[in-house]
């Protein structure tokens, strides 16, 4: 009682308390509450109270639901009875009580139904139960079939704490019983007021798929129950469930299965193409027109490989999907989008299957089937394109708005169907051009666009207040395809082209404009009239980089293309480009172009210069290095006191600018000899700067560019960033450090002449790293640092073996990385579970098979260990998301080791207890490592190993059992019998 009365005053004060702190601390005691053992008793007494609140009466019943769904182990066996007998109480209790509270002791009862099998709710299990307990308490059926709809929809909640077994096998129970859920939804039909209740319940019920024959279901009462409910504002909510579940259930996924779901298509088809004209009925409510569009989506979605086949009926379907396509609401025509996205791939497919898959040519063949919708595609062209207009009221949004407008929509072939927000639809409209540009060309697909931007031209002009939206939207449209417009294509580019600088500088509009003139780049390179129109485009983006920051920098993407593309007609204009880059490099006059975006036209410069002759490159590389050299000169010039106070971004806004002209200036001797020029300056800066982990991760960035681009003509200066940083790392222990000596290993691991100071590296950061992560807080603590050392310790596997497995550090960094094995960052823990793999996988590569020997002498002597480690880690020392790579490296193992290893396996999963692990569970596991060791394929192995994870993980309680039986942190244990 005193305990009860501790959770209702926690309760009041969650819930009324003015002090938020007070509040928290609330929240955090009822949290803890809800994990106790006392629990059950005190939740199920105050739901059972008539006197508690309806706060109570929630925070209980959720309780109670949670602790039969993850804790039901808590309890002895004989307590089912009394558990069932409670609930069941309760849920009668609260038949016209609070919904949330009925759904919640619904769930605990479908909860309790997973974890106990058939036989203990009585002949005919848990379904035969509710059918008599509705025929007893008649007054309680809206109860019960709020129970039956949820069984249907627990059998896949793995918040439900039963082993994969069980949960099959409840399927099947529920599949077996399938008949009797429906007889019993059937008979409420003929209750006043049930029948919504009931249909809803049906719908749940289908998900569990062909359990019933179509043929069944096509002559059913509650399929023409909720057909008829189609019509029925009353029903209509439920009716459109039902239907929407049951295409779902007749989904064809290849033609062979038509025949088998035909007498159940036959049915709804006609049913739903008879509500085609509420799509545009303007009297219907939005959310009833939305409903419609779903079911023509659903069908879509679910017959489409029907309707591939071009039949007279399923031009029918696509041409009510177009009508759905060009509803005016977004969320409504996007739900469409899926089906032209998937009928795009099987015609495409069909068409041409040794081109699927690959790069799509800009008109594919006209095959007859491609022919029979290529005018639905053209008409879909028409559609879409104007759905990604500029709002009208844009100029009011907020500037956050704004901005996440700009950010999805120019972001193409996204996920497109993850949600039907506005916002991040309008990147699935380009996703759909591109689908009609696969099916009709590319080419001709632009010809349909450019009779759009033709169109709103027209009524655009010159005045700026005029509606620049229909434009702006064409021109995005005509970006978004530009992947699959011929290079060659000579009719409509040409006259875009020729339209790009006579259109208003609007700012949106010309951000667009700049957009197109990159998206082109390759066609203005290769097209016979596409070089003519360089010099007007380059003058277009000038202006982009003055009008504001959002025009600068699209312009300075495409900048960057033009230059990537069109270098080499670009050599002879150097000095025009030249001009504008040191002018944005400065801020001179009208620039308007970011420290970020400046970048952009650091590479591409870097890729023009890329072209000159090697003679005139070393000039220009100096010229493009120059604004970015003296103002880190000017900093330098004023004494190590200023540079070692200046903000970090003063410095490395420069460096990164220098970062990006190592990386795309092509010119290995040019970028090793400008290297070498400016060591003093980056000296300076690793000297005074080396504490500041932002400073050294861009100057280390610029060396690790540098030594990519100019390989072994760096040597020397190689040799002397070496030495810096060796002695730098001891210092400050900069994780930077290591991914530039990752790059130096990459280049020069493999180079004979090298082998004594890589040596020397190798050893000396190996050393300083293992020094500093002696235990797994080390690890948390610095993650990047964990994340660097053991990339390069796998780069090393890769590039010098001869160095790496020769070297003391070698057995240091395997006892390092079984004490972080079970570090949470996901970085950190992957680079290990990634080093361990390469060091198992040895053998795999000619150059490290002559290494196995040392491996195994360092591997063997830890193995168990190892081994015990990487199955706590299975089994919930690391989170499940990291189940794919630990897999992987316990598979490595295996593999490497073979009986070896499966003894290994044997003796650590023999320490977890057979409470939270069965014989059957521990032999399949077992067995998998068993075929993995036999060279079987990795696929076919997941399964039992997945399932281990899942029955190790159900529960907090038997994930501390299995924890502390494996004790993954203590490296030293010894099984005991």
């Amino acid at each position: 009682m005193e305990l009860q009365n501790t959770v209702k005053e926690a309760l009041n004060a969650l819930y009324h308390h003015p002090d938020d702190a007070v509040r928290m601390q609330a929240d955090r005691w009822l949290q803890d509450f809800q994990r106790t053992i006392d629990a059950w008793q005190v939740a199920d007494n105050l739901l059972h109270d008539t006197s508690s609140n309806i706060e109570t009466s929630v925070f209980c019943s959720q309780t109670l639901r949670s602790k039969v769904q993850r804790d039901f182990e808590e309890l002895p066996s004989e307590a089912f009875r009394p558990l069932r007998i409670s609930l069941n109480t309760l849920l009668k209790s609260f038949h016209k009580g609070p919904p949330k509270v009925r759904t919640q002791i619904s769930l605990a009862v479908a909860a309790l139904a997973i974890h106990v099998p058939a036989e203990d709710w009585g002949d005919g299990g848990i379904l035969n139960w509710i059918r008599d307990e509705m025929n007893s308490h008649p007054e309680c059926i809206p109860s019960f079939l709020e129970l039956l709809r949820v069984l249907p929809e627990e059998v896949f909640n793995y918040k439900i704490a039963v082993r994969p077994d069980r949960r099959r096998i409840f399927e099947n129970e529920l599949a077996a019983g399938m008949e009797i859920a429906l007889n019993v939804f059937t008979a409420c039909l003929n209750i006043n007021g049930l029948s919504e209740q009931a249909l809803e319940a049906f719908a749940s019920w289908l998900r569990l798929r062909h359990r019933i024959p179509a043929s069944a279901l096509a002559s059913h009462p509650l399929v023409h129950t909720a057909l008829s409910g189609l019509n029925s504002d009353i029903l209509s909510e439920a009716s459109v469930n039902v239907i929407s579940e049951l295409i779902h259930y007749t989904t064809v996924r290849n033609l062979d299965e038509v025949a088998s779901q035909m007498p159940l298509i036959q049915v709804l088809v006609p049913r739903i193409m008879n509500l085609k004209p509420q799509l545009r009925d303007s009297s219907k409510d939005e959310e009833d027109v939305k409903a419609v569009a779903r079911l023509f989506a659903d069908m879509g979605d679910a017959y489409v490989e029907l309707i591939a086949t071009g039949s007279d009926e399923s031009m029918v379907i696509v041409q009510a999907l177009l009508e759905a396509t060009s509803h005016p609401e977004f969320d409504i025509a996007s739900m469409t989008f899926n089906f032209w996205h998937s009928l795009q791939m099987l015609i495409s497919e069909r068409s041409n299957p040794l081109q699927h898959g690959h790069e799509q040519s800009s008109e594919p063949e006209k095959s007859p089937q491609l022919l029979a919708f290529r005018s639905s595609y053209e008409a879909l062209v028409s559609l879409v394109s104007v759905k990604v207009e500029y709002p009208q009221d844009y100029a009011d949004l907020s500037r956050e708005d704004q901005k996440d407008f700009k950010q999805t929509r120019y972001v193409l072939r996204s996920n497109i169907f993850c949600g039907f927000h506005k916002t991040i639809m309008l990147a699935a409209v380009a996703d759909v051009l591109i689908d009609a540009a696969l099916v009709l060309g590319g080419d001709a697909t632009l010809k349909i666009l450019y009779m759009k931007l033709i169109e709103a031209v027209r009524n655009c002009g010159q005045v700026q207040q005029t509606d620049w939206r229909p434009a702006e939207a064409a021109l995005y449209s005509i970006r978004a395809i530009s992947d699959y417009v011929s290079n060659t294509e000579g009719d409509v580019m040409p006259q875009i082209m020729n339209l790009l600088p006579q259109l208003p500088h609007q700012p949106q509009l010309l951000q667009t404009v700049c957009y197109v003139i990159g998206a082109y780049s390759k066609w203005l390179d290769t097209a016979p009239s596409g070089p003519s129109f360089l010099s007007p485009l380059i003058n277009i983006l000038v202006s982009g980089m003055s009008i504001s920051e959002d025009t600068a920098a699209a312009a300075a993407v495409a900048f960057r293309h033009i230059c990537d593309d069109c270098k080499k007609k670009l050599c002879g204009s150097l000095d025009g480009l030249f001009q504008i880059y040191q002018g944005a490099m400065i801020g001179e006059g009208p620039f308007k172009v970011s420290a970020e975006d400046s970048l952009h036209l650091v590479e591409a410069l870097s890729m023009v210069v890329t072209e000159l002759p090697s003679e005139h490159a070393k000039k220009a590389l100096e010229a493009l290095c120059l604004p970015t050299v003296a103002p880190l000169q000017d900093i330098i010039n004023q004494g190590p006191l200023v540079l070692g106070q200046k903000p970090a971004r003063d410095l490395t806004v420069h460096i990164d600018r220098l970062a990006n002209i190592f990386r795309h200036a092509n010119h290995p001797e040019a970028v090793a000899d400008a290297v070498q020029r400016l060591w003093p300056i980056f000296k300076s800066i690793f000297d005074i700067r080396s504490w500041d982990m932002r400073t050294m991760e861009s100057l280390c960035r610029a060396c690790k560019n540098a030594v990519r681009t100019s390989k072994t003509l760096m040597g020397v200066t190689v040799g002397v960033i070496l030495e810096e940083i060796q002695a730098l790392y001891k210092q400050h222990q900069q994780p930077c450090f290591l991914y530039l000596s990752s790059e130096v290993i990459k280049i020069f691991g493999s180079d004979p002449s090298c082998t004594n100071y890589l040596t020397i590296l190798i050893e000396s950061l190996f050393n300083h790293t293992t020094s500093v992560l002696t235990k797994v807080q080390d690890f948390s603590s610095r993650p990047d640092l964990v994340d660097d050392c053991f990339l390069l310790a796998s780069r090393c596997i890769r590039y010098c073996p001869q160095l790496f497995f020769t070297s003391p550090v070698f057995p240091c960094l395997v006892d390092c990385s079984m004490i972080g094995i079970t570090v949470q960052h996901r970085e950190a823990s992957n680079s290990i579970l990634n080093f361990l793999s390469d060091v198992f996988d040895l053998a795999n590569s000619t150059q490290g098979k002559p290494y196995v020997p040392i491996r195994d002498n360092v591997i063997i002597p830890r193995g168990a260990v190892i081994t015990r480690v990487l199955i706590a880690a299975l089994t919930g020392a690391l989170p499940s998301s990291r189940l794919e790579t630990v897999t992987y490296t316990l598979l490595a193992i295996t593999r490497a080791y073979s009986s070896k290893a499966l003894e290994w396996a044997k003796d650590a999963i023999s320490l977890i207890p057979s409470n939270a692990v069965t014989d059957v569970e521990r032999s399949r596991f077992l067995q998998a490592l068993s075929d993995a060791m036999s060279g079987a394929a990795v696929n076919g192995l997941t399964t039992p190993i997945e399932e281990l994870s899942e029955v190790c993980r159900r529960n907090r309680s038997v994930q501390e059992i299995v924890q502390g039986a494996l004790r993954p942190l203590e490296l030293n244990m010894v099984a005991v019998s």
